[in-house]
């Protein structure tokens, strides 16, 4: 065994440097701060999977099979059947129609122009006026839904007030819910959900600076120019989430049109909320009402994605 040789002059042997830290402390450190961090998430993360993530995973294995209520055994997997039986459904296909419909007219048109109209004019009102006008339009938004459905299926009915009201006027009057069940049922869910709107309005023009639009009025801006170019441009952002909002609450609406009109006459104001309870809980198909199911979230997530990517465009 041959030693090594000795350093010869003129070479300098290297300082050793710092020991470093055996790796397996740093990792552990590095564990215990990512416990420190999720543990305190973990009950929430719990409940969600379980109330949430589970049932709707649940539900979709439910829609690619034949489930019924009664008379059934035992299920099967059947694929995309149901999806390929609801696109060949004309009731599907009317209710998709009058989904859109509805949607349209109580929650783009409807709510969230009313809503804005309300919180401008708000803005200007004395305080009695906004204390009265606020109190009465938020009064109809809280009230449950089944005792709002009751309430407009009393003023839109033969004998309701709005007839009274017409007969007293001397105009025509009509059964509206038999006549235009989809437009009253939209009324009704505009008269309903304003009141969302118009507080989410009122918030964002609270935060314009009147520095700038007493700037624009001295500048000789009437109120529609500063309306469409300053106000409408400075809220945008509320807008956009406004309408995500409300868009998602009103495909969901049920209660209030089934308290009205129970998607009738017909299937004239059966929208697809309706349509699901019937097909899987009135005819006991549960595979193919939860495959509609389906398709109505999918149809809120298509609206939530274009909401987003306008929310993600800067002024």
């Amino acid at each position: 065994m041959t030693s090594a040789p000795p350093a010869g002059p003129g070479v300098v042997k290297a300082a050793p440097g710092p020991t470093a830290p055996p790796p397996t402390s740093a990792g552990r450190r590095d564990v215990r701060r990512a416990l420190t961090r999720v543990l305190p998430l973990s009950p929430a993360v719990v409940l969600l999977v379980l109330f949430l993530a589970g049932p709707i995973a649940y539900c979709a294995y439910i829609a690619f099979t034949d489930l019924q209520l009664t008379g059934q055994a035992e299920s099967s997997f059947i694929g995309f059947d149901n999806f390929r039986a609801a696109f060949k459904d004309d009731a599907f296909l009317n209710a998709v129609w009058l989904t859109l419909v509805f949607t349209v007219l109580s929650s783009l048109i409807g709510q969230n122009t009313l809503g804005l109209t309300l919180a401008v004019l708000m803005q200007r009102a004395s305080k009695p006026v906004r204390t009265v006008t606020g109190g009465i339009v938020i009064a109809a938004w809280v009230l449950p839904e089944v005792v709002a459905g009751f309430l407009l299926y009393a003023f839109f009915r033969r004998e309701g007030t709005l007839n009274a009201v017409l007969d007293w006027l001397h105009l025509p009057s009509q059964n509206w819910l038999f006549t235009l069940p989809i437009l009253a049922v939209s009324f009704a869910n505009v008269w309903r959900g304003t009141a969302f709107s118009m507080l989410v309005y009122s918030a964002a023009l609270n935060e314009i600076p009147k520095e700038i639009t007493e700037a624009a009025e001295v500048d000789g801006a009437g109120g529609w120019r500063r309306m469409w170019h300053i106000t409408l441009p400075m809220i945008r952002r509320s807008i956009g989430t406004n309408l995500m909002l409300n868009t998602l609450q009103t495909l969901s609406v049920f209660g209030l049109i089934w308290v009205m009109t129970r998607g009738g006459p017909g299937n004239r104001s059966q929208t697809l909320p309706l349509f699901m309870y019937e097909q899987a809980f009135q005819k006991s198909m549960i595979g193919y009402g939860t495959a509609v199911a389906l398709l109505l979230l999918v149809v809120g997530s298509l609206f939530s994605l274009v909401y987003m990517r306008l929310l993600r465009t800067e002024v």
